[in-house]
């Protein structure tokens, strides 16, 4: 369950009711479809959200399907109370594994669109970095996962905000294009 923006307007850091040293803590763990209801509110939300999921089909489509994702940015907060304006884009860190047999150096010159955030951007409204995983460097890992850790769990101004974590793989995204599509049908949001 995502839990609401609080007086902030960010998801908490902390589960609201748990003690400040439970695990129940950002980056939650969710389902996909659950984003999609939980932030398709706006028709700029819903444009965003649809583009993740064809961000997210690319990735599938270029084998990229063991992993998870971060999602944060000003989409996860209520930036349109805050600040006037709704989200333009999502942020996206996609930690994943590379297919078998495939090169980071083929990957790439292969998907090169799918690694640079000015073009993911662009065409998907997902400002997307990618995070291979797997490795033979556990401490560049763990220096990295804290890296986007401490960027995202706190504002420029120094608030603590939380953040979600989804699974990679593309089982998800049918029932998510699912739930979008009867919102957008159902005409109760965008």
């Amino acid at each position: 369950m995502i839990p609401s923006w609080n007086n902030s307007g960010v998801l908490p850091p902390i589960r609201p009711g748990e003690a400040g040293h439970s695990s129940d803590r950002s980056p939650y763990v969710v389902k996909l479809h659950r984003v999609v209801e939980h932030f398709a509110t706006s028709s700029e939300r819903f444009d965003i959200l649809l583009g993740l999921l064809n961000y997210r089909r690319e990735l599938h489509r270029a084998g990229l399907t063991r992993g998870f994702q971060w999602l944060d940015g000003s989409f996860m907060e209520q930036i349109e109370v805050a600040a006037s304006r709704p989200p333009e884009d999502i942020d996206v860190v996609s930690f994943f594994y590379l297919p078998d047999g495939v090169s980071q150096i083929a990957l790439f010159a292969q998907h090169e669109s799918l690694f640079r955030p000015v073009l993911t951007k662009a065409q998907f409204h997902v400002d997307g970095y990618p995070y291979i995983l797997g490795e033979p460097m556990a401490h560049h890992h763990v220096k990295q996962l804290a890296y986007w850790y401490s960027l995202w769990s706190h504002r420029r101004t120094g608030l603590w905000k939380g953040f979600l974590q989804v699974d990679l793989s593309p089982e998800e995204d049918v029932e998510a294009e699912n739930v979008l599509a009867l919102l957008r049908q159902e005409g109760g949001r965008p």
